[in-house]
């Protein structure tokens, strides 16, 4: 008796195995499937038309396969020259890149802060000179067309990272600034991988926030501090929330109100980070997302308080 109890015991627990693999996979099936045939396409175009994704830009012929191809764009009030000095002072202990400063100017010899005034000391670079990213990572310039495009390049060898940036006058006197990013991916070392996962998955991000910030400046309507700090701890709680989710999937008491609400944080993650909502928004879908999970938890007690 003894031993049919233990086997008994084994299919039990065999079941339940393969019941909380399958609920998580099939989260990871269905955020995986919504990132890529809705949000990828998305941010990889984020502002930009049919027109400037088609169009040859400087840069395109130094990468030729690229294994991540994105071009964003966004309409400013102001001429190419207006712009230009914002573009070249860019950079890691530099102007910063007007984005999210806490964690793009940490440590920065020159504050937190991305300048909101153009720098002198930053104006007069060659090709060839370095193009700091980070404290770790840094490309140069490899082509400097003062109000026309700027191009950083990488080193990687033979497929290196491109980033162009470019200034199309339209009319009514203002100007399209263009960036396109070329990226070969190269996983034969744990920089180049943890480097590409943040251009795969965050990189828009970045890119999104560089050229509203570039966008504020010129048109002198910069927001406050305090606004892309919400916005950015945002981006972190919606991940965290999902992340959260998934480990409860996977220790906690199985439910069909937890495999939904994970399903919801997931599809609250993706619409934050790669959907056109307002901060808002977002905060309040995080908030319905941990309710989810709460109400979730909640359902699970009382069916085991009811079973005692």
């Amino acid at each position: 008796m003894a031993g049919i109890g233990a086997r008994a015991s084994e299919v039990t627990w065999g079941h339940l195995l393969l019941a909380r693999g399958f609920a998580l996979l099939t989260v990871l099936l269905v955020v995986t499937f919504a990132y890529m045939g809705v949000f990828r396409p998305y941010q990889l175009h984020l502002g930009a038309t049919a027109a400037e994704i088609a169009r040859p830009m400087p840069g395109d012929e130094l990468n030729t396969h690229p294994s991540f191809l994105a071009t964003r764009a966004i309409t400013i009030a102001g001429s190419p020259e207006e712009i230009w000095p914002w573009l070249l002072q860019m950079g890691y202990g530099r102007a910063g890149y007007y984005g999210y400063d806490h964690l793009e100017n940490a440590g920065s010899p020159e504050g937190l802060r991305s300048a909101d005034e153009i720098l002198p000391q930053f104006q007069d670079f060659v090709e060839g000179d370095e193009v700091p990213i980070s404290a770790v990572v840094s490309m140069s310039f490899h082509s400097i067309e003062p109000n026309r495009h700027l191009i950083w390049l990488g080193d990687d060898v033979p497929n290196p990272g491109v980033f162009t940036w470019a200034l199309y006058p339209v009319a009514g006197g203002q100007t399209r600034l263009v960036s396109r990013i070329r990226w070969s991916y190269d996983l034969t070392s744990a920089r180049n991988f943890s480097l590409q996962l943040f251009t795969e998955f965050a990189d828009h991000i970045a890119v999104r926030k560089i050229l509203q910030g570039v966008k504020q400046r010129v048109e002198r309507d910069i927001e406050p501090f305090w606004v892309q700090n919400v916005e950015f701890m945002t981006f972190l709680c919606t991940l965290l929330i999902f992340l959260t989710a998934l480990a409860l999937l996977c220790w906690r008491r199985l439910t069909w109100s937890r495999w939904g609400a994970s399903l919801f944080a997931g599809l609250v993650w993706l619409a934050n980070w790669y959907a056109p909502i307002s901060t808002w928004l977002a905060l309040f879908l995080a908030l319905l997302a941990v309710g989810a999970l709460l109400h979730a938890h909640l359902i699970a007690r009382s069916r085991i308080t009811a079973l005692e």
